[in-house]
């Protein structure tokens, strides 16, 4: 298993920029697919953009164009770089690590998330 820690979130006006930062507790040469995903309250939560080991990228059609996701090997890190930030963004965001075995079977972690709020 792998500890993860999210950092970086906070108060922002629309159309404001945030850093979000995912700190692993080993290389990430040993993830295959790490992931941002994020929940509103009431809501389920959702898959914002993932970026795997090969470095291929996917993003959700709702911030595709304004969120970059990328991954430092050297620091252990994923950050997700948010801008035009719109309050429809406001969730606490969780940082996801995936690795798969033989057989078909993955092992999954996830960090306890942190809060971003847009305001209008």
């Amino acid at each position: 298993q792998v500890q993860l820690v999210e950092s970086g979130g906070g108060l922002v006006q629309r159309g404001g920029s945030l850093t979000l930062s995912c700190a692993a507790s080993k290389s990430l040469f040993s993830i295959d697919t790490m992931a941002w995903y994020r929940q509103a309250p009431g809501l389920a939560r959702e898959l914002v953009a993932q970026v795997t080991s090969g470095f291929n990228t996917y993003y959700a059609d709702s911030i595709k164009g304004r969120f970059t996701i990328s991954r430092d090997s050297a620091k252990n890190t994923m950050f997700l770089q948010m801008r035009d930030l719109k309050p429809e963004d406001t969730a606490v965001y969780y940082c996801y690590a995936e690795t798969e075995k033989w057989g078909g079977v993955a092992s999954t972690d996830w960090g306890r998330g942190t809060q971003v709020t847009v305001s209008s």
